[in-house]
């Protein structure tokens, strides 16, 4: 795996509005999440910013990340919109930028890459990462970016199981980071899922999640209540059996919940 270590789950932050995303925040880190996740596209670095400067736990400990929007990935947009986010998260710097989508009308792998490089040299970035990236796309990633790339954040949960990107990351020494890991509120309906969680006595959201961090992914699910955001982190605890996992592995619906027209790459 690349030099950054990170938790083995994150915590998300899509479609929370800035109020219940400062709160919800707030609470996840008192839980004990230290990977935030948030985007320009988000429209809520500025409450995940309000959220961290109310906390008393030292940054090191935190790993903050956030994607660029599609149309801001030409070398002035990655550079100015960076330093907005970085004002709007009342930071110095960010752990990971990603490129959220490679949205063929903006995304240029050679320009847009060289930029997040400089902000990484510049000490603005930490790491640099992808988001929505097919193993075709990595492979022109890597071979122009002048800094390692460390992750590929992709939709992944029992319903799209992403066995190729998987592979691919675990063979190229990057992490998977795992958004809509509860199928955006479908493991209930998922029968496997509900089987085991009965036999375990918790939630299917629970199982899902323990699926995810047993193949080696990071799943980074949003919640806002705080009943919710501790039962997914309480998910760390629960131990799979091996059929467990071979149940799920063996699920044949194949669902993209998150899939939209123009940026979205040729799966």
């Amino acid at each position: 795996m690349p030099e950054l270590k990170l938790p083995r789950i994150g915590f998300g932050t899509w479609k929370l509005k800035p109020k219940d995303c400062v709160k919800s925040v707030i609470k996840a880190i008192e839980i004990g999440y230290r990977h935030i996740d948030t985007a320009q596209m988000y429209r809520n670095e500025h409450a995940v910013g309000e959220a961290i400067s109310q906390e008393t736990i030292d940054r090191k400990e935190l790993i903050i990340a956030t994607k660029l929007a599609i149309w801001r990935l030409r070398p002035g947009s990655v550079l100015s919109s960076t330093k907005k986010s970085l004002q709007r998260l009342k930071l110095e710097y960010v752990d990971i930028l990603y490129v959220h989508w490679p949205a063929p009308i903006f995304y240029r792998p050679k320009k847009t890459l060289k930029a997040m490089s400089q902000l990484v040299d510049e000490g603005k970035v930490k790491y640099i990462a992808v988001s929505n990236f097919t193993p075709k796309l990595l492979d022109e990633a890597l071979a122009v970016c002048e800094k390692p790339i460390v992750a590929n954040q992709v939709e992944h949960h029992p319903w799209l199981q992403q066995r190729e990107m998987r592979e691919y990351l675990q063979q190229h020494d990057m992490y998977l980071i795992a958004y809509s890991p509860l199928a955006r509120g479908n493991v209930k309906k998922i029968p496997e899922l509900k089987q085991i969680a009965e036999n375990h006595k918790c939630s299917e959201a629970q199982v899902s999640l323990a699926w995810i961090m047993h193949h080696g992914a990071i799943p980074i699910p949003k919640a806002t209540g705080e009943d919710h955001i501790r039962d997914n982190f309480e998910s760390l605890n629960l131990q799979l059996d091996e059929e467990d996992i071979n149940l799920i592995d063996s699920i044949k619906t194949q669902k993209r919940l998150v899939n939209p027209p123009i940026i979205r790459p040729k799966w």
